[in-house]
């Protein structure tokens, strides 16, 4: 059975970015064309899709890393912030974000939240199982050390 961790990350976000893509229930907030990512960024995202790329990493962070709050994966999406002559300091990304993607995705029936926090519910689980196999079928076929993860 393909495993979401021995699949490369980048190709499994991409796949789920087409599938999020096609999913008429997941609308993209007018604000998104405002926001930064936050403190430690100057502007802005650049990339036309980057709520559908930052709501399929945040549901394969969830799934990955288990119980999951706020606090914590914003720790994860920062950086580090420029303060001018002073050095740098590490700052947390945007809470707003994740709260309103946690909100869609628990929604949409793939995130559910717990006591300790939010968790991967099955329908969320079987997409990336899914998404992780089809994208272990491609790397198979162009390279046979991939199949014996099949």
């Amino acid at each position: 059975m393909a495993d979401v961790k021995k699949v490369p990350p980048d190709q499994l976000l991409e796949r789920l970015v087409d599938e999020m893509k096609k999913d008429d229930r997941i609308k993209v907030p007018e604000w998104a064309n405002y926001l930064k990512a936050g403190v430690h960024r100057e502007s802005s995202w650049v990339q036309p899709d980057w709520y559908y790329r930052r709501m399929a990493s945040i549901l394969r962070k969830v799934y990955l890393k288990g119980p999951v709050g706020i606090s914590r994966l914003s720790e994860d999406y920062g950086g580090k912030v420029d303060r001018g002559s002073k050095g740098y300091h590490p700052e947390k990304g945007s809470r707003y974000i994740i709260r309103s993607m946690f909100h869609s995705l628990e929604a949409l029936g793939y995130i559910k939240k717990e006591k300790e926090g939010r968790v991967a519910a099955p329908k969320g689980m079987s997409l990336l199982d899914k998404a992780s196999k089809e994208v272990l079928k491609e790397l198979s076929e162009k390279d046979e050390a991939f199949k014996k993860y099949l």
